[in-house]
Parts: structure tokens; sequence; C-alpha cells
């Protein structure tokens, strides 16, 4: 079961919503989701987690690149909402070459309307996200500091377990009722 919220900081404390992610593909459309949140550059965390398995938080600070911390990248690379976070930057890797995809076009297809060897590219896709999947390491991946200025230090956020981890960030942040009004 996975619980995503947004808490946007604003003169008066934190207000929380809780949000869907069904639409949200990319970090960057995470990031802008977050900037929705708010009417000013108020800093806006999305909080997410995945019931004992793994939490993100994503720190947005008006039109600045998100930052993010993920508590166990190999966790979440399986998970569709973890993926969101994990982007090729916060991994190490060089981001896939939309030119590849021009290699794609020469479909002659076959009497079933499938280019030929369709199904060795579904073997390859396959393999090659069981290879990313390996790639994201096990542990902790991104900024441990993300909410060190908002009273939760890195070495704290990185001794979070995921079972209870939101619960101590908002504690941290001074926000508990405020999280668990959209729980």
């Amino acid at each position: 079961m996975y619980f995503a919220a947004l808490l946007a900081r604003t003169e008066d404390g934190w207000e929380a919503s809780d949000t869907e992610l069904d639409d949200v593909e990319t970090l960057a459309d995470l990031a802008d989701l977050a900037r929705e949140a708010t009417t000013d550059d108020e800093t806006v965390l999305v909080c997410i987690e995945q019931e004992g398995e793994w939490f993100g938080v994503v720190r947005v600070d008006g039109e600045d690149d998100p930052r993010v911390y993920v508590s166990d990248a190999a966790a979440a690379m399986r998970s569709s909402y973890g993926e969101i976070l994990l982007s090729d930057e916060l991994l190490g890797r060089q981001p896939e070459d939309p030119s590849a995809l021009d290699q794609l076009v020469d479909l002659d297809g076959t009497e079933e309307g499938e280019p030929e060897g369709a199904e060795n590219d579904d073997e390859e896709a396959e393999r090659t996200a069981a290879a990313d999947a390996e790639t994201a390491p096990a542990g902790p991946l991104g900024d441990p500091d993300v909410l060190s200025d908002l009273g939760m230090g890195g070495k704290a956020l990185l001794s979070l377990v995921p079972e209870d981890a939101l619960a101590e960030v908002a504690e941290a942040l001074g926000c508990t009722d405020v999280l668990e009004s959209v729980r």
C-alpha cells in the first residue's frame, strides 16, 4: 500500500494534502505538481511511502531543481512511484538518447501486424528493466540533508525505518497533526 502527501510550508505553518500520483510520470511532473500546491515560492515536500518497504522525500523550493532522498533505492526501483523519484541523474546514469528511438522506426511488419523480431525486442526490454533494478543500490540514495534546515538532520533521516519514517519526519517538522489529517 502506498501513501503520498504534499506538505506546503506557509506563513501560518504547514498545510497538507493527500495526492494522487497516477498521472505523474517523471520527477519533473512531480515537481510541477508540488509547485501547484503553493501560491508563492514556498517550500513543498512530497512524501511517499510504500508500507514497510521504502519512503522518499522530494523537496521543491520555488523554481529550483527538486532535491530527492529515497530510503532504499533498490526497493523503490521495483515500484512505479519509486521509479518517478529515481532519475538517471540520481542513479548516476546517462539519460537515454532520444535519437535511439529513431532506430526503432524501421518496422516492416508481419502478417500479424507486428514487426519482425518483436518478441526479441520484448525480451530485451525485460532484460534492460532487470538490469536497471540491479543497478539501483540497496539502501539510501539522494540528499540526506534535504530536511536539515527544517529540523531533521541527515543522520536522523538516514536512521529512519520505513514503517515510522513519515511520522518521525512530521514530528521533526512540527506538523504531525497536519500530516495525519490526510492519512
